[in-house]
């Protein structure tokens, strides 16, 4: 279950982040308009609704397709009312933040139905009733209950109901809570010792058991809340009523426990298989991963080289108003985090347009956008790395600035910045992962969908690391080869 109780830095940060966004946005266009009307008739109609990207059994990727109990459900009840919808899978907090943009016209994604979140959105009738139990190590026989949690740490879930009852026992009991973004990286931190028991919903608890994930349960179900589908307050009404009759319709007919046993009751089990086999499985979603990471930084690597040049240009003019606007640009996006402009392209903008802005346009201006202040400090830096006299020389024997500039300055300075423009190459694909945070599909994102469902955190990791250490090496290679080509 996710709330909003007793968040952690990690959490905090990630609202903060959406949060500043959105609201400096707010600040300039005030609220949107309701992106779908209430009083229409759902039938027909396609609504875009956001969930979470990994929280297996509700939401995750198997075999690439997006699955799970809130899938089935969303789906199920779309069929039933005549309706279509588009998921995007953006993460829990980026999905309620594109909710509050008006980028989503719903959320389902194991959202917990509190006091707090009922003044923000309207929501359903509950589709689950959740709960807390508390797991160790397969083969720990020492942690059998709260009693011998004693001078120890466990972890759980950051914002989750998981988090707040440990939280709330942790005094009783005497033992220490430390909170962790993701149920697999849990699990985790479990087997390898870190913390002896973890804290979490008792479906994915019940799920991950299921798959294999080296955890048992050692105490009984402690009652949570319930999870409901999400719109906001006054809007989209006759969507939600629509998945409230969807709702009652599948538990008359009993798919809605259909779907409930096909994830809890007997799920299907993963095979482990040993680490090649998982490499196999996992290559096709990885290799898409990769061609998005490299697409991305490809594109966004041009228009940064467009955009340094003519900063850096401006940055050594001597004309006052070029380097103001040089320097405010540089300094905008070198003294702000990347991931806050990916919040803000993403959400914010739309708000200011009222276009909509998809993700590949948001992590192309993120991207573009920081790289190219990085870039323009370079070329600014490498032009006036070459000696002056260069510059006198030339003009002596009849050059003009212009031609001066391009004939003699700038292939010098050229040659000096190669190095830097490759390592900034470089960081802007690193970088490219940090918009797995508004559901680009890139390379480390594929890999967080493939452990969510496989709870095979370290190996999947492991081959991640080994693509992006390839990719880099033959960039680097590639980048290498063009400046001794190109630069003799």
């Amino acid at each position: 279950m996710k709330n909003n109780h007793t968040p952690t830095r990690t959490g905090r940060l990630t609202r903060w982040i959406a949060g500043a966004a959105i609201g400096l946005m707010a600040l300039v266009v005030g609220a949107p308009a309701s992106m779908a009307q209430g009083a229409e008739s759902v039938e027909g109609q396609t609504y875009v609704i956001g969930t979470d990207t990994t929280f297996a059994p509700f939401e995750f990727r198997q075999n690439g397709e997006l699955t799970g109990i809130d899938m089935d459900i969303l789906h199920a009840i779309a069929e039933d009312e005549g309706f279509k919808v588009e998921v995007r899978s953006l993460g829990f907090s980026a999905a309620l933040a594109a909710l509050s943009a008006n980028q989503v016209d719903g959320v389902i994604a194991g959202m917990s139905i509190t006091d707090e979140r009922k003044q923000i959105y309207d929501f359903s009738e509950p589709y689950f009733e959740s709960g807390v139990q508390m797991a160790v190590a397969k083969d720990d026989e020492d942690i059998k209950g709260y009693e011998d949690l004693k001078g120890k740490t466990v972890v759980a879930k950051t914002g989750s109901e998981g988090e707040t009852y440990a939280k709330s026992i942790a005094k009783q009991y005497d033992f220490t809570v430390k909170s962790l973004d993701q149920s697999a990286t849990m699990y985790e931190s479990v087997k390898a010792g870190s913390a002896v028991a973890v804290f979490d919903d008792y479906p994915v608890l019940a799920y991950g058991i299921a798959q294999g994930n080296g955890l048992k349960t050692v105490t009984d179900k402690v009652p949570g809340g319930s999870y409901g589908f999400a719109v906001n307050k006054g809007q989209n009404t006759a969507l939600l009523a629509a998945f409230n009759d969807g709702l009652a319709e599948l538990k008359a007919n009993g798919e809605y426990q259909q779907i409930l046993d096909k994830y809890l009751a007997d799920p299907t089990v993963n095979t482990p298989g040993n680490f090649f086999d998982l490499a196999v499985k996992s290559f096709p979603a990885l290799m898409t991963g990769l061609g998005n990471t490299l697409g991305v930084t490809a594109i966004s690597f041009a228009i940064a080289m467009a955009l340094g040049l003519l900063f850096g240009f401006f940055k050594i003019s001597g004309n006052i108003v070029l380097r103001g606007i040089a320097t405010t640009f540089v300094n905008i996006f070198r003294g702000t985090p990347l991931l806050l402009w990916a919040f803000m392209f993403y959400f914010g903008l739309p708000q200011l347009t009222g276009w909509d802005i998809s993700v590949w346009t948001a992590g192309i201006l993120t991207l573009s956008l920081n790289a190219g202040a990085y870039v323009a400090e370079i070329v600014r830096g490498g032009i006036q790395s070459v000696d002056p006299g260069q510059l006198e020389a030339a003009r002596s024997l009849g050059l003009g600035y212009g031609k001066s500039m391009q004939k003699v300055v700038i292939p010098q300075a050229f040659k000096m910045m190669t190095p830097s423009l490759i390592n900034q190459l470089i960081i802007s694909l690193k970088d490219s992962s940090l918009l797995l945070a508004i559901g680009f599909a890139e390379l480390l994102y594929q890999g967080q969908q493939i452990y969510a469902a496989n709870f095979r955190v370290t190996e999947t990791l492991l081959i991640v690391g080994v693509i992006y250490f390839i990719a880099i090496m033959a960039l680097t290679k590639l980048a290498n080869y063009a400046d001794k080509r190109f630069n003799k």
